[in-house]
């Protein structure tokens, strides 16, 4: 029987926001209500003190896979992406801003009209005087996706955690929508994920965290609280670590 672990406050977190979740229940576009919501959960976690940077995706406006497959050519698609996660960036910045809270938005693509240029040892600087961090334009460079962006990103920052903010409440074992009985984890290996062919990450990015032990925190970001509860440690999705052993949720101890 495994003993329920005390949840952990974290010092430094990288939350990484996907495109899609700014859109809503809209499949495109940005959708002001959920952006205000996510300020607002946002500023109860700058409230507990600990320090945050935001890698933020750009899916619901453009994917260069997606423009590759329209006959676009993918390095010119994965650009227009990038530029679509500096779109998204100054949208949360403003109502992050609106909360009250400082805010700098740092861009791997040199626009220096409306972003600075992401410098890792600025960057640490922010956060060191409580600014919150977003983070834009990838990595800045095509054939790479915002995931491998967070995982990069985190591991040079040193932070505590990944927290992958989705429209959905974990990692399952199947497609819950086509298995209903599908069991949700709550924590597994970086192995086991491999070896069961679970998408926490795409590869490159989930290598990155495996390589250099960074956990992984897949969660539901629409849940009300959810950030607040994720960032202070509590599992309110699926938790991957290099700890061996599965849990579900629903299991006894």
């Amino acid at each position: 029987m495994q003993q329920e672990r005390e949840p952990k406050v974290f010092k430094r977190i990288l939350l990484k926001l996907s495109g899609e979740v700014l859109a809503g229940t809209e499949k495109h576009g940005i959708n002001s209500t959920v952006i205000q919501s996510l300020a607002a959960q946002i500023h109860k976690v700058y409230d507990a003190g600990i320090e945050l940077a935001i890698v933020i995706g750009g899916g619901n406006i453009f994917r260069g896979v997606k423009g590759e497959g329209e006959g676009l050519d993918r390095t010119t698609g994965d650009y227009m992406g990038m530029l679509a996660t500096i779109i998204n960036g100054l949208a949360l910045q403003d109502f992050l801003e609106k909360e009250g809270l400082v805010t700098r938005l740092q861009s791997a693509i040199e626009i220096k009209s409306v972003a600075e240029p992401f410098i890792r040892r600025r960057l640490l600087r922010h956060l060191e005087k409580k600014r919150i961090v977003i983070l834009a334009g990838g990595t800045g460079n095509p054939y790479f996706t915002t995931d491998t962006t967070a995982a990069l990103r985190a591991i040079e920052l040193k932070a505590d955690i990944i927290l992958k903010g989705t429209k959905v409440d974990g990692v399952y074992e199947d497609d819950p929508q086509k298995d209903p009985h599908a069991k949700r984890y709550k924590r597994l290996s970086f192995m086991e994920a491999l070896q069961r062919q679970l998408k926490v990450m795409d590869s490159t990015a989930f290598s990155l965290c495996m390589d250099n032990k960074m956990p992984i925190m897949v969660f539901n970001i629409e849940k009300e609280n959810s950030l607040y509860s994720a960032a202070m440690g509590h599992r309110v999705g699926t938790l991957v670590d290099s700890i061996k052993g599965v849990e579900y949720y629903g299991d006894a101890g």
